[in-house]
């Protein structure tokens, strides 16, 4: 008798707009959304570090306009005005977008990177790559979304804690916070049910429980029934079940956060940005990289092409890799793997993806309409599965183009 495949656990996190790596992408992505508003051909490539009292603006910055220049030389303005936005605007959070020194290191960018994407268009040929690597896109069936239900269960949890602190309807939370969700699977890779939820949310003082120093029970039972159970109910209520694990700030308190209580990095957090795990990264962060980066624009595309796939019905899931080199156009390489999921001969889809989808970076950019200031809504709560007409590369637009072509 042949034995069962016994279910398998699979997690995700994601983390709140106020979590320090992710001020530090937010802040990154304004600076290129400034510069991009007013000189579409600028080249940024903006990294942002946070720490108490402290924000750093490194990188590299090319502008062709007067506008663009005005913009470069307000970009200690637009840093503060996002951690004003944020919620860091007391004092006592250690971290005050009034008091925060902000430096600035950023110099132009190298000659000899920009002659692979500047030398192209002077000479009328097709824009090469900003540089060279590989870059993944995602999609599977599991949610509405299109994205793993773990990660898509993180995302709605830290958009609802800072719904719910913005809003005012928990008094007592703050802007660092974090997420994460483990689903058991079958052996098909059904998910069987919500196995264990982590949230772990800044609050202040109020929240605390004075004879144990800790977080009040009453805090903790609020976290659940205002934040996890709602969530859940909404995206996935066959899922609650009675046997699920809740730790809610498991340290017992969580005061010092943002900035004050750890440093923050542009680009740190790559795998809450695209899809927790599920996929492959190839490592290249996307905030404060204007899109002639292929690290950016490519795997926004690979994303549309796979999302375009599953929606079509030739996968149940599909990952899409694509590589360049610097200066070079078209993809060294492209691979389409639906995980043994396809409905179609797999020939048949690599061929209607390169038939039908543009994936040179000129291409890309004109296909997304990448050269606007949208991005720093990206810089928080997941580059994918987000809805709006900011998000071109969550369209399905090409369904029926799939079908024709794989002869569905």
């Amino acid at each position: 008798m042949a034995l069962q495949a016994s279910p398998r656990l699979f997690t995700s996190e994601s983390v709140t707009k106020g979590h320090p790596d992710k001020v530090a992408d937010q802040i990154s992505d304004a600076v290129l959304d400034s510069l991009i508003a007013v000189d579409p051909n600028c080249r940024v490539a903006c990294e942002t570090l946070v720490t108490t009292g402290l924000v750093v603006l490194a990188g590299e910055v090319t502008v062709h306009t007067v506008e663009a220049e005005r913009a470069l030389l307000n970009v200690e303005d637009t840093a503060r005005e996002v951690i004003r936005s944020i919620g860091y605007d007391d004092p006592l959070l250690g971290f005050d977008y009034r008091s925060c020194a902000v430096l600035r290191a950023l110099h132009s960018q190298s000659a000899d990177i920009a002659m692979g994407v500047d030398g192209a268009r002077k000479k009328k040929k097709k824009q090469g790559a900003g540089d060279q690597g590989l870059m993944f896109g995602f999609a599977c069936d599991e949610t509405c979304s299109f994205m793993p239900l773990p990660i898509h269960l993180s995302h709605q949890l830290t958009m609802r804690l800072t719904e719910a602190r913005e809003s005012g309807e928990i008094k007592w939370l703050r802007p660092d916070g974090k997420s994460q969700v483990t689903i058991e699977y079958d052996a098909d890779n059904g998910p069987l049910g919500v196995h264990t939820v982590v949230v772990s949310t800044q609050h202040d003082e109020s929240a605390i429980d004075e004879k144990t120093g800790t977080m009040s029970e009453k805090a903790r039972k609020t976290i659940i029934d205002k934040i996890i159970k709602p969530v859940i109910m909404a995206e996935a209520p066959s899922l609650w079940n009675n046997s699920m694990v809740f730790h809610v700030n498991p340290t017992g308190r969580f005061l010092i956060g943002g900035p004050y209580g750890d440093s923050g990095l542009t680009g740190r957090k790559i795998i809450v940005d695209t899809y927790g795990g599920r996929g492959s990264h190839g490592g290249g962060a996307f905030s404060g990289k204007d899109p002639s980066k292929v690290d950016r624009s490519a795997s926004y595309m690979a994303r549309h092409v796979a999302k375009n796939i599953v929606a079509a019905g030739l996968a149940k899931s599909c990952e899409l890799q694509v590589s360049y080199a610097i200066g070079v156009a078209e993809p060294v390489s492209v691979l389409v793997d639906c995980e043994g999921t396809a409905t179609a001969p797999q020939e048949k889809i690599v061929k209607a993806v390169r038939d039908l989808f543009p994936l040179t970076p000129g291409e890309i950019i004109e296909y997304l309409d990448l050269l606007r200031p949208i991005y720093r809504d990206t810089a928080h709560d997941g580059h994918f599965g987000r809805t709006g007409k900011n998000f071109t590369w969550e369209r399905i637009d090409r369904v029926a183009e799939l079908k024709k072509a794989c002869g569905k």
